[in-house]
């Protein structure tokens, strides 16, 4: 099918929940994107942070095609060898001790949010429940999680609400401190808000965080659903802040593609979880977890993370030459390849001329630009963005 004949398809049979562009693919390679008329595309949202060694990277391609043949699905009543080398790994590269599998970022904050209620309710009784988030952040779209996220027009139009979340401002301890009572049983927040206009934590904030949670006996808890898997140039982004969290979520680019997502906690937090507290049928399934075995293996054993530091800084000079000259652009922030445009106008048409010029991009905030190229991206193809966005904000000016 051609793309005027999917879009009608999909206006007949789809929920309307999604605002799509005009644009159906049908294959990818590495950066780029191919559309039904076999036009190419050079892919900077790469599934919103998914796609973090490209389309169908040979690697994960190989693991999946292995799994395939031998085995999809047990349940969580049997053990399988590719979730437990996948936890393995987690571990070993990470602050944790346990980990548990779902299968989006959302079920992973979801997990997060009952393991800290469950543990500080043992701990310090059944008052202790409270979550304090932060605003503008963004958490998934459950009912736990729609209400954990600072955005009211995330939550407009589901209530009532869960219970127990209060909201403080983000890079303000003061804050935090204010709304932090012998009810608050966890502190959860993004190391960078990307949905939130990809704003990045003060590290000094953080640590102060960190400090309070650690004095009061509060969890601490870090969503890198879309800062980990090496997007800020070190495998996760607490690594950079000098900090760790008592729980970690992940998802997205976890899997390279297949649905995954990872709850990861120390011993002494993990403990609350019994068998029958907490579950998910098809979490951790052998096909997602060798996905995602391989794509943590070639992160580190095909030295991603070093390239992810040189594209990242390169994008973040170009992009600031791109501020100096253009004054459309405002602020530019971001760490690695997870990087925001701030502009004075509104970012949707922005979005829609790139994508004239077979160049995608995101818009957040709905005035911030958002780049989450794959982390494979060459200096070369970053050219070519900075070159695209030069030409398309320029003749906005």
């Amino acid at each position: 099918m051609i793309t005027e004949e999917i879009q009608r398809y999909a206006s007949q049979y789809l929920m309307n929940t999604y605002a799509r562009l005009p644009v159906a693919f049908i294959r990818g390679k590495g950066t780029r994107l191919y559309d039904a008329e076999g036009r190419e595309y050079l892919d900077c949202v790469a599934g919103l942070a998914v796609n973090v060694l490209g389309h169908c990277h040979p690697d994960v391609v190989e693991a999946i095609e292995h799994q395939v043949r031998h085995l999809l699905h047990t349940s969580n009543l049997y053990y399988t060898e590719p979730q437990v080398l996948l936890a393995e790994w987690l571990v070993e590269h990470s602050f944790g001790h346990k980990v548990f599998f779902c299968n989006s970022g959302a079920e992973a904050n979801e997990t997060a949010i009952k393991l800290a209620r469950r543990y500080a309710t043992a701990k310090f009784g059944p008052h202790r429940v409270e979550i304090i988030t932060m605003t503008n952040s963004f958490h998934g779209r459950t009912l736990a999680t729609l209400t954990a996220t600072g955005q009211e027009k995330v939550r407009r139009g589901f209530g009532p609400l869960v219970p127990g979340f209060t909201y403080a401002t983000f890079n303000d301890i003061s804050s935090v401190e204010s709304r932090m009572t012998d009810k608050t049983a966890a502190v959860l927040l993004e190391p960078i808000q990307g949905e939130g206009g990809v704003i990045v934590a003060d590290p000094t904030y953080l640590k102060q965080v960190r400090a309070l949670c650690t004095d009061r006996h509060v969890l601490l808890i870090f969503d890198e659903v879309q800062t980990g898997m090496g997007r800020t140039g070190t495998l996760f982004a607490y690594e950079q802040f000098g900090i760790q969290p008592d729980i970690m979520t992940l998802a997205k680019g976890l899997g390279g593609g297949m649905p995954i997502g990872a709850c990861v906690a120390t011993d002494e937090v993990a403990n609350a979880f019994d068998p029958g507290s907490h579950a998910s049928t098809f979490g951790g399934n052998p096909l997602a977890c060798a996905a995602a075995l391989a794509v943590c293996r070639t992160l580190m054993d095909g030295e991603v993370l070093a390239k992810v530091q040189q594209a990242g800084a390169y994008l973040t000079k170009g992009l600031q030459e791109l501020k100096d000259r253009i004054p459309l652009i405002t602020e530019v922030r971001g760490l690695g390849l997870l990087q925001g445009l701030e502009l004075s106008i509104e970012g949707g048409p922005v979005v829609r001329d790139c994508l004239a010029r077979r160049l995608l991009i995101n818009c957040t905030m709905e005035r911030v630009l958002r780049l989450l190229p794959p982390l494979i991206i060459s200096l070369q193809e970053i050219d070519h963005l900075l070159h695209i966005l030069s030409d398309v904000l320029n003749k906005r000016v």
